[in-house]
C-alpha cells in the first residue's frame, strides 16, 4: 500500500444470594454482597487481562533516517525482514521522535514527557530520577517480565545500575552512550556489572573519556551480536509469562572516535558490499543496515518457533533522524527520502522516524496511517494495552490503530521539541503546519519559519510572511510548552536556558 506524503506518494447479572442469606442480618448481606462484588470486578478484571494484554517489543534503530528502509522509499539497499513488518502490519507516516539527538529522545521515550518539560533535554544532562516512573517500572506492576538490551544512553555520566534502578528486571549492553560508540568494546554490561569482552581500546582513541569507547586494537567480539542474542534468550526464558523487551540497537550510529583511524562505520566485514564501489564507511552503513534487518528476522522467527506472534505486539522506529557522522554520509543513500534534515535539525528530517507495528491477527496488512504520534504516546499506548492507568505525561494512547479496533485514538492537536545545540532550536507541528524557530537560546524572540506540511513535505518554502495569525498561534504553544529546565550539566555551547516567556 502506496505511503502519502505531501504531494509524493511512496509506496467486552445482578448477584443473586442463597435464599437463606435473605434471613440473616444486614450486616451479614452487606458484607458478603461487597464480597460478590469484589470478586466478580477481580474476575472480569483477570479475563481482560488474559485477553488483552500482549508481549511488547520495541526495536529501537540508532540514527536510521525516514528513508533507510524499503518500505519507506529506500531504493538502493534491501530490508526484506523489515518490509514483511510493514506488509503484515502497520506502517506510521507521521510518528515522532522524542528530540532530535539520542539521550533526550530516549528519555522522552522511556517517561512520556516532551523535551519542554523533561528533566532530560540534552545529551549532557543528569540521568532521569529513579522515582520517575517509566514504561519498564510501570509495566512490571501489570506483572511484566522487563528487560532492555543494547543502548541506554539516557543521561551523562550514568551508573552501571541505572537501567535497572528505572524498572528493567534484566539489562545487557550499553549504558553510556559514548561508550556505544564502540561496536568492538573491552566490555559490555549486565546487571550493573562490567562483563569483559575479548576486545582492547587503541591507547587515545577514547578521546580521554576512558568509558570503553574508542577503536578496538584487534577487533574480536562484536557487541551488536551478543546483544541481540542475549535478547533472543531474554523472550526464551520469558515465552510462558508477559514480557516487555526494549531492544535498543546502537546501529547503524557512527563512531566518531573511529573516524581518524579509517574506522568510523566499523563492523566485522562488509559482506556482499565489500566490492561495491563505495567508500568504506558507506559499505559498513550498508552492512549495519542488512544486520539490523537480519535480527528483526530473527525475533520474528523466535516468536513464531514458542507459538506467540499473536501474542506478541512488535513496534520498530528509530531515536532521530540519520547522522553525517563517521564519514558517512546521508544522502549517500538518501537517508531522510524527501524530507529536509538529518539528526540534529528541528526539520522532519531529523524528527520524523519510520516506524513501524507488527501483530498478527490484530492488526491488517498493509495499512498506513497518518495519524500525528509520538514517542511520548508509548507510555499511555502500552498501559492501555496492559490493563493499567498511565501515569501523568504528555502522550496520547494510540492503541486502537494496533488492536484493530475501529475507533481512531484521540489525535494530538500539535506536538512540540526544543534542542540546545546550535543555538537553540524550537519545533511545532501539527496534521498540517510546521514551525521552527533557530537560535531560540541566543535570540528567544526570534523569527518563526513556517511550513505547510500538506504543500510542501520537503519544508522548502517558508510562508510565515502569509500566515502571521498561524506563526502568532505557533509562537504560544511554544512558550506554553517550555518550562525552565532545572535538570542539566552544561551546554556544548556554554548557554543557559531561557526562562518560560523570555522574550
Amino acid at each position: 500500500m502506496p505511503i502519502k506524503l505531501g504531494n509524493f506518494t511512496l509506496d467486552r447479572g445482578q448477584n443473586q444470594l442463597p435464599d437463606y442469606l435473605n434471613r440473616n442480618s444486614m450486616k451479614l448481606k452487606l458484607i458478603l454482597t461487597i464480597l460478590f462484588a469484589l470478586l466478580s470486578v477481580h474476575h472480569l478484571h483477570a479475563d481482560n487481562q488474559e485477553a488483552i494484554q500482549p508481549n511488547i517489543i520495541l526495536i529501537l534503530a540508532d540514527d536510521l533516517g525516514f528513508g533507510d528502509l524499503g518500505c519507506f522509499g529506500q531504493r538502493t539497499l534491501e530490508t526484506p525482514n523489515i518490509d514483511r513488518l510493514a506488509e503484515e502490519g502497520l506502517r506510521l507516516t507521521r510518528h515522532y521522535s522524542g528530540s532530535t539527538v539520542c539521550a533526550p529522545s530516549r528519555a522522552v521515550l522511556m517517561s512520556g514527557i516532551h523535551t519542554g518539560k523533561s528533566r532530560l533535554r540534552t545529551n549532557w544532562d543528569q540521568p532521569l530520577p529513579d522515582e520517575l516512573p517509566t514504561i519498564a517500572s510501570v509495566l512490571k506492576t501489570a506483572g511484566y517480565r522487563t528487560g532492555c538490551f543494547g543502548k541506554w544512553g539516557i543521561g551523562y555520566t550514568i551508573p552501571d545500575d541505572d537501567p535497572n534502578k528505572k524498572g528493567f528486571d534484566e539489562f545487557f549492553g550499553y549504558v553510556d552512550m559514548f561508550h556505544a560508540h564502540n561496536l568492538f568494546p573491552p566490555f559490555l554490561v549486565r546487571n550493573g556489572e562490567r562483563i569483559p569482552l575479548r576486545n582492547e581500546v587503541l591507547p587515545g582513541s577514547d578521546k580521554g573519556r576512558g568509558l570503553g569507547n574508542g577503536v578496538a586494537v584487534d577487533p574480536i567480539d562484536y557487541a551488536p551480536d551478543l546483544i541481540v542474542d542475549a535478547a533472543l534468550d531474554f523472550i526464551d526464558k520469558n515465552r510462558e509469562s508477559r514480557f516487555f523487551l526494549y531492544l535498543a540497537l546502537n546501529t547503524p550510529h557512527a563512531n566518531n572516535e573511529g573516524q581518524g583511524y579509517d574506522r568510523g562505520m566499523e563492523v566485522p566485514d562488509f559482506g556482499p558490499f565489500a566490492d561495491m564501489d563505495w567508500p568504506d564507511p558507506e559499505k559498513g552503513f550498508a552492512r549495519m543496515m542488512q544486520d539490523i534487518d537480519r535480527d528483526v528476522g530473527r525475533i520474528v522467527e523466535k516468536l513464531r518457533l514458542h507459538g506467540i506472534a499473536r501474542d506478541t505486539l512488535i513496534i520498530f522506529s528509530s531515536d532521530n533522524g540519520p547522522h553525517n557522522e563517521g564519514g558517512h554520509l546521508e544522502s549517500f543513500f538518501e537517508s531522510s527520502g524527501v524530507l529536509r534534515g538529518r539528526k540534529r535539525d528541528m526539520y522532519e528530517g531529523g524528527v520524523r522516524v519510520p516506524t513501524i507495528a507488527w501483530w498478527p491477527g490484530k492488526i491488517a496488512g498493509g495499512d498506513v496511517t497518518d495519524h500525528l504520534s509520538g514517542f511520548q504516546d508509548y507510555m499511555p499506548t502500552f498501559c492501555e494495552l496492559a490493563g493499567i492507568p498511565a501515569p501523568e505525561g504528555d502522550g496520547r494512547s494510540f492503541a486502537s490503530l494496533v488492536t484493530g479496533e475501529a475507533s481512531q485514538p484521540v489525535p494530538h492537536p500539535y506536538l512540540y521539541w526544543e534542542f540546545y545545540e546550535g543555538g537553540g532550536k524550537q519545533a511545532v507541528v501539527d496534521k498540517k503546519w510546521k514551525a521552527v524557530r533557530l537560535n531560540w537560546i541566543k535570540d528567544p524572540g526570534g523569527p518563526i519559519e513556517l511550513y505547510d506540511l500538506e504543500e510542501d513535505v520537503e519544508e522548502s518554502h517558508n510562508v510565515a510572511s502569509r500566515h502571521p495569525e498561524i506563526v502568532d498561534r505557533m509562537r504560544r504553544r511554544m512558550d506554553q510548552q517550555h518550562t525552565e529546565h532545572l535538570g542539566f550539566t552544561r551546554f556544548p555551547d556554554g548557554l543557559k536556558t531561557p526562562t518560560p516567556g523570555q522574550k
